[in-house]
C-alpha cells in the first residue's frame, strides 16, 4: 500500500469517525444533562416521595419563538410548594395565527444546582403540541422538588426555583410565514 493510499483511507476514517461523532453530540449531551442535571435540566420521575414540611417558591416563565404565532403563559406566576410533595402547575397557550402550527417546549430551571433535585412526572414538554387556528389549551406540568436537595451542599440554601419553558416551531412552514 502506497503512503499516499494510507494517508487517504486515515483521513476518510477521520472524517467518518467525526461525522459520527457530530450526530451522537446532542443525544450523549441530552443523556448527560439529564443525569446529572447539568446546566438546569430537570429529572423525569414516576410519583413524589411526599412532603417533608419544608417549601420552596416555584416561580414559572413561558416564552415562545415569534415564528411560532402563539400567546404562551402560566396561570400563575409562582406558587409556593412543599418539597417532596406532588404538585401541579398550569400553562396556556392559543394559536394567535391562521393556521395550525405544531410547537415543541424546551425547558430549564435556575438556579442551575435545583435542576436535579426538580422531577416531571407529566409535562406537556414531552411531547409535540398542536394548535389549530384560534385555539386556546391549557396544559398541565405534574412536578415536585427532591428532598436530597437539602443534603446538597451547593443547593440546600435554595428557597426559590424558576421553571422556564420557551416553545418553538416544529416543522419549517410555520418559520416561513
Amino acid at each position: 500500500m502506497t503512503r499516499n493510499l494510507r494517508t487517504a483511507l486515515f483521513a476518510a476514517a477521520a472524517v467518518v469517525g467525526m461525522t459520527g461523532v457530530g450526530f451522537a453530540s446532542v443525544p450523549l449531551y441530552r443523556m448527560f444533562c439529564q443525569v446529572t442535571g447539568f446546566n438546569g435540566t430537570t429529572q423525569r420521575g414516576q410519583a413524589a416521595p411526599g412532603g417533608i414540611g419544608d417549601k420552596v417558591v416555584v416561580r414559572f416563565d413561558a416564552n415562545s419563538n415569534p415564528a411560532l404565532g402563539w400567546e404562551f403563559k402560566p396561570e400563575r406566576a409562582s406558587e409556593t410548594v412543599d418539597i417532596g410533595a406532588r404538585d401541579m402547575a398550569f400553562f396556556t397557550a392559543k394559536n394567535v395565527s391562521g393556521r395550525p402550527v405544531t410547537g415543541t417546549a424546551t425547558f430549564n430551571v435556575t438556579p442551575s444546582q435545583a435542576g436535579k433535585y426538580f422531577t416531571k412526572i407529566q409535562c406537556f414538554c414531552f411531547t409535540e403540541q398542536t394548535l389549530q387556528p384560534g385555539e386556546k389549551v391549557r396544559m398541565p406540568v405534574i412536578f415536585f422538588v427532591d428532598p436530597k436537595i437539602h443534603d446538597d451542599p451547593d443547593a440546600k440554601d435554595i428557597r426559590a426555583i424558576t421553571l422556564s419553558y420557551t416553545f418553538y416551531p416544529v416543522d419549517s412552514a410555520a418559520t416561513t410565514s
